[in-house]
C-alpha cells in the first residue's frame, strides 16, 4: 500500500503531494515500483496533530480522487479518514476501502461501510492524535489489542460488516516498548483476530528514534521492521517507499 498524503505537514516531506501534477507523479512512482493499493489521505495523524476543519479535509480527498479518476489509474484506492462525511464522498468518488484510525467510531460510518459493502482497514489506537502519546499505558499492550477487534468484530458483524482488516495501530497511543511487543507478538494478534493484518510502520519514530536518526533516513530500518512484520503473518505494509518493501515481500515468500 503505497502512501500519497494530500496534506501540507505530514511526518515524511516526500509522502506530501498537493498539486495536480504532485499528486499523479506519486501514485505513477508507487505503481511502477509495485503497488497494489494507494493510500490517500488529506489530514496528518502523526502524534501532536490537530484535527483540520472538515471542509478542507473534503476538499483535498476531492481535489486528489477527481485527479486519479482523470487518469484512470488501475489500481485499488484506499482513503485514510476517520470522518464519515469524507468517507462518504470518497466512496461516490471510486475508493475501493476505508483506512479508518478510528475503527468506525464516528457516527455513521459503520453504516456507511455497510451500505457500500466497501473494504474497511480498522486500526487500534486510544484518544486523538493531538494527546494519544500523553503516557499511555496498558496492562498488556498484545492483550489489550487483540481484545479491542474481537469487540470491534462483534460490531462490524451486527452492521453485517465482514470484509475487514485490523491494523494494530504501531506509534498510535504507544510507547517503543508497546510497538515492538506488538511486533513480536503480531502472529498472536493475527491467531486470535483472525483478520488480515495491516502493518504500517514505515519511517516512523518505531524506527528513526530507536535509531536516533531522521526519518529520512529511516529507510533500512524500516526494511528490517517490514522483513519481521512479513515473517509474522502481515497481509499489506503501508509504505512510503514501495520498491524496498516489495523487495522484501518478494524475499520472504521465498522463507
Amino acid at each position: 500500500m503505497g502512501i500519497v498524503n494530500a496534506t501540507p505537514d505530514s511526518f515524511y516531506v516526500k509522502s506530501r503531494a498537493n498539486s495536480e501534477r504532485e499528486i499523479l507523479n506519486l501514485c505513477e512512482k508507487h505503481m511502477q515500483e509495485g503497488a497494489t493499493i494507494l493510500d490517500i489521505g488529506a489530514m496528518s495523524t502523526r502524534p501532536g496533530a490537530e484535527e483540520i476543519p472538515l471542509e478542507i479535509e473534503q476538499k483535498s480527498i476531492d481535489f486528489a480522487l477527481n485527479c486519479i479518476a482523470k487518469e484512470n489509474l488501475k489500481i485499488l484506492i484506499s482513503v485514510d479518514t476517520y470522518r464519515t462525511k469524507v468517507a462518504e464522498i470518497a466512496i461516490h468518488l471510486g475508493a475501493d476501502f476505508i483506512n479508518d484510525i478510528a475503527a468506525g467510531d464516528d457516527d455513521g460510518m459503520l453504516a456507511l461501510i455497510s451500505k457500500y459493502d466497501i473494504g474497511f482497514m480498522a486500526m487500534h489506537k486510544k484518544g486523538m492524535p493531538k494527546d494519544m502519546q500523553q503516557k499511555p499505558y496498558y496492562d498488556n499492550v498484545t492483550t489489550a489489542v487483540s481484545n479491542y477487534f474481537l469487540n470491534k468484530n462483534e460490531m462490524f458483524k451486527q452492521h453485517g460488516i465482514h470484509n475487514w482488516v485490523a491494523d494494530p495501530g504501531f506509534g498510535f497511543a504507544k510507547t517503543a516498548a508497546h510497538n515492538f511487543e506488538l511486533m513480536k507478538n503480531l502472529t498472536v494478534i493475527k491467531t486470535i483476530v483472525n483478520r488480515p493484518i495491516l502493518v504500517g510502520v514505515s519511517r516512523k519514530g518505531m524506527v528513526y528514534k530507536t535509531l536516533n536518526i531522521t526519518a529520512d533516513n529511516a529507510l533500512n530500518g524500516t526494511t528490517v521492521l517490514h522483513t519481521a512484520a512479513l515473517l509474522k503473518g502481515a497481509n499489506i505494509l503501508r509504505v512510503h517507499d514501495v520498491k524496498e518493501a516489495i523487495e522484501a515481500v518478494k524475499l520472504c515468500e521465498l522463507l
